[in-house]
């Protein structure tokens, strides 16, 4: 049995709906069921006896350990975060309580935990906490992508808490002995994504007709992930990887943000053509964000190297997938589509000059 936090998330859900696409293990899911968690994107798994839901924060080190003593898991796999940098400009405080306390927190049960173990249990467990590659800062055209022993330059609240989180898991590997494994990830896309991201929002405003908001001039850089490759990954590394190692998690797909719109703007007018007129009509250039890092890039050599790990999808392949389940599931987007959701984004977004 697997414990995973985070579940009901963007990359959470589609971990678990992955698993248990293809393993009998099960796994207790823990979540707080903030804005972005979302008991919808595991409908599937409504009847299924191998998912099992507790609703609660990783702050909560009570619930947290009761969850361990009953379930006794051989992992956990930690994917709850705070994860917008916009949001973590506007509020940081909630960053810091789930990405750096509540790790911390989850850190302190799991050792209380692994400590209690036999000593078979307690050579199989694995604390994987999954991280992304903003904590590594930005990079200039034509500087060597991340690699796992590039400096941390976090610029944002939100990455400089993940920075925190990811010191906390090396400590806690580095004093106690707890057997971690961190990954730190690259964009992520693909179904189930909240649309406050980026592709999943241009998605959502093209087909409400809305503007198509693209910070600055647009040339800010990413690597671009499919999610269900990054799953594979995560996968990979609990099966094999090394303890006290960390694994970079990238989709060799460098695109600059404006590329990644007019793409989403091309493929929409042959899925979803308009009367009249193109997609690329929405596009709106606006003031960028405060601290914008330019450019982001993994270098994803050490986990095929190692873990004989590879992304499966190409960027075309992926954006396809992703464009077509969200054109076929316009229910899951009215759903998401709360008040709260609708406040955010115009608190983000308005008063910005185009």
């Amino acid at each position: 049995m697997l414990l995973v936090t985070g579940g009901a998330g963007f990359i959470g859900a589609n971990f678990i709906l992955d698993w248990l696409a293809q393993a009998d293990e099960a796994i207790i899911n823990l979540d707080k069921l903030t804005y972005a968690g979302n008991l919808e994107n595991l409908a599937a798994l409504a009847a299924d006896e191998r998912h099992i839901f507790v609703h609660g924060d990783v702050c909560d080190t009570a619930l947290v350990s009761s969850v361990l003593g009953r379930y006794k898991p051989r992992a956990i796999l930690n994917f709850a975060a705070e994860s917008h940098v916009d949001r973590s400009i506007h509020g940081p405080e909630e960053f810091v309580q789930t990405n750096i306390l509540g790790t911390f927190r989850l850190l302190e049960a799991s050792r209380a935990y692994w400590n209690g173990l036999n000593d078979k249990m307690k050579r199989r467990f694995r604390f994987l906490h999954v991280s992304t590659d903003e904590v590594y800062g930005s990079l200039v055209q034509g500087q060597p992508a991340f690699s796992e022993t590039f400096p941390y330059q976090p610029n944002s609240p939100y990455s400089a808490s993940k920075a925190a989180s990811d010191h906390l898991v090396r400590a806690y590997y580095h004093t106690y002995g707890l057997p971690v494994l961190t990954t730190n990830c690259s964009n992520n896309y693909g179904p189930y994504q909240f649309p406050e991201k980026l592709i999943p929002l241009m998605v959502v405003n093209a087909l409400a007709g809305k503007p198509l908001p693209v910070y600055g001039d647009g040339q800010q850089i990413r690597d671009w992930l499919y999610v269900k490759d990054h799953c594979t990954a995560i996968r990979r590394v609990l099966e094999a990887g090394v303890v006290g190692e960390t694994y970079n998690v990238g989709g060799w797909n460098e695109q600059p943000n404006i590329k990644i719109v007019r793409t989403i703007c091309t493929l929409l007018d042959t899925l979803r053509p308009l009367v009249i007129g193109s997609y690329h009509s929405l596009i709106t250039f606006v003031s960028d964000r405060p601290g914008h890092d330019r450019r982001y890039a993994i270098d994803a050599s050490k986990i095929e190297r190692e873990l004989g790990w590879k992304p499966g999808e190409t960027f075309e392949t992926g954006v396809t997938k992703t464009l077509r389940w969200y054109l076929d599931n316009p229910a899951w987007i009215g759903n998401v589509q709360s008040g709260a959701y609708r406040t955010w984004m115009e608190k983000n977004y308005a008063g910005r000059q185009a």
